[in-house]
């Protein structure tokens, strides 16, 4: 008897097992209606996606999804608008941002003067006596007046408040409270500062600098708190997440030390990351760069961390000896090539910034030598900037396996560019001839102090080559289609953080990173492109932003 009732217990719970299979089978997030860009090796579109503990199970028709719907099941109508994977910025400096962003002033979109002003004084009536900062990410030419503004429209906007404005890494303007407040005038000055004057004499408050001083000066303001730093991390990354964003890849950069990354790390370990990280480490030691790096190192071997923040090497400054140096000595290229062949053996990664051509061959001859102990094309090395490169540098790295970061600094800058470079200029960068090269490219910003971060900036310039005066640039011949332009803002970034067979593409088994845009970017007049947001953007099955068209998805 007693073991026929233990016969009849395990039958049950038998029957009743195999009767809830296929509900765990079900999906948790169903995207039905929708023009979905795949970016698969077929350039597929297809019209529903389903999602189960944060990866795609299922991409097609509307019908293939029926099996998949279950009782808690989340169904999302997308009404027949589009779907692109996540987006990457494989080049930006957003933890750095985000320790700022709840504190700073943004211009990035602003059309006017008048608009800029406006901003000071909102940020002035929440935040009365406190220092105002504008910390880049615009440009004069993006004002319909096409200038600067003065000390006195500054002045008049926010009378009260130190302000600090920064211009790219060039020029800033100081209001007398923000110099009495540094302890500086224009009579005395921090090395590599200097006072712009009229032709009066008189000084402008603006003042000049490189990326060094301006820097070191920027090191001297109030730094926000803690909190401060955790909030605007959440803030910045859910403006990233409302313009499609859903990864980075950060290669740290000057003002950010190791302590500053413990926001970035509590919202970690609180699983409230809403975009993932992968993040280098930028010497700030000058001197003493490769002692900085083996104490920092130990710890942190390549690739650790999680699918939401993951360590990514060493750069984009490896020594100051080496940086924005056109002709570095001697004695400055083997204390680099000291640091780069012990990364190698550590199976680092190392990105480099490096702005011109006609001096890359200097990195380039050292990466040949650590190249002939220790292959490199498997650890993803990667040059920063470089827009004037040629097919002979393209050659070179592909050899390496070195992959190109390339960012839209033409945008904001290509004006000053084209007057320098000339006809030059529009082949700058060359998109076109790097991809048909079959070198790694990953498109980004470089935002938030030298550019916007917004990607749809990015992309339109990518496609009509046109800087924000309205200067048209590029030509055809580098100009990618909006497939490819696509492509490089999802899987061709993720490729520089080792991500490319699981994210940046929507197929079956990778990581559901997706967003649901306002407008349709694959067929909208590029003009259109840069004023593109998302209305629904989700990071591994979850939603992290949702506009009001879809607030109840969230």
């Amino acid at each position: 008897m007693r073991k026929l009732l233990a016969i009849l217990v395990i039958s049950c719970w038998a029957t009743l097992a195999y009767a809830q299979k296929p509900d765990l089978q079900k999906a948790d997030l169903v995207v039905t209606n929708a023009k979905i860009v795949t970016l698969d090796s077929a350039s597929t579109t297809a019209q529903a996606i389903a999602v189960r503990e944060g990866r795609i199970v299922a991409v097609g028709g509307n019908d293939a999804m029926e099996g998949l719907i279950g009782p808690t099941t989340r169904r999302v109508d997308a009404g027949g608008r589009t779907i692109i994977p996540g987006l990457i910025d494989s080049h930006i400096h957003a933890v750095r941002a985000g320790l700022t962003y709840a504190t700073e002033v943004n211009w990035i979109g602003a059309k006017t003067i008048g608009e800029a002003m406006d901003r000071l004084r909102q940020a002035a009536k929440a935040r009365p006596s406190s220092w105002i900062i504008v910390a880049g990410g615009w440009s004069e030419l993006q004002f319909a007046e096409k200038r600067r503004p003065t000390l006195a429209e500054v002045m008049s906007a926010v009378p009260d408040n130190p302000a600090y404005i920064q211009l790219f890494y060039s020029a800033l303007l100081m209001t007398p409270k923000a110099q009495q407040a540094l302890e500086i005038s224009a009579d005395q000055l921090p090395a590599g500062i200097t006072a712009e004057r009229a032709a009066s004499g008189e000084a402008t408050g603006w003042f000049n600098g490189t990326i060094v001083s301006i820097s070191a000066l920027f090191d001297r303001l109030p730094r926000p708190n803690f909190e401060d730093n955790v909030a605007g991390t959440r803030q910045f990354f859910t403006e990233l997440n409302r313009l499609g964003i859903t990864g980075i890849v950060d290669p740290g950069g000057f003002s950010i030390y190791p302590g500053h990354y413990a926001a970035l790390q509590k919202l970690w370990r609180d699983k409230s990351l809403s975009v993932r990280v992968a993040f280098s480490l930028f010497a700030q030691n000058v001197g003493a760069e490769f002692e900085e790096y083996k104490s920092l190192t130990p710890f942190l071997p390549m690739g650790f961390g999680d699918d939401m923040l993951r360590f990514n090497g060493i750069g984009e400054r490896i020594t100051g000896a080496m940086y924005n140096n056109n002709a570095p000595d001697a004695a400055a290229k083997a204390k680099f090539l000291e640091i780069v062949r012990w990364a190698a053996k550590q199976g680092l990664t190392v990105t480099i910034h490096w702005q011109e051509d006609k001096s890359v061959h200097e990195l380039l001859d050292l990466y040949e030598e650590v190249n002939k102990e220790t292959p490199i094309a498997p650890l993803r090395w990667s040059i920063a900037h470089l827009d004037n490169t040629t097919p002979e540098t393209l050659a070179r790295m592909k050899a390496l396996g070195i992959g190109w970061t390339m960012q839209d600094a033409m945008y904001l800058g290509g004006d000053r560019i084209v007057a320098q470079a000339g006809e030059g200029a529009r082949t700058m960068p060359p998109i076109g001839t790097a991809l048909r090269m079959g070198v790694h490219v990953g498109a980004g910003t470089d935002a938030h102090r030298v550019a916007s971060y917004n990607p749809f900036v990015a992309l339109q310039w990518m496609l009509d080559g046109k800087t924000v005066g309205g200067l048209s640039t590029r030509g055809p011949d580098e100009t990618p289609s909006r497939e490819d332009a696509l492509r490089l803002y999802t899987v061709g970034s993720a490729w520089f953080c080792f991500d490319e067979t699981r994210r940046g593409t929507l197929e079956i088994g990778k990581l559901a990173d997706f967003a649901i845009l306002d407008r349709d970017f694959m067929s909208v007049p590029v003009e259109q492109i840069g004023a593109t947001a998302s209305l629904l953007t989700v990071v591994g099955g979850n939603v992290v932003y949702a506009g009001h068209v879809f607030v109840n998805a969230k």
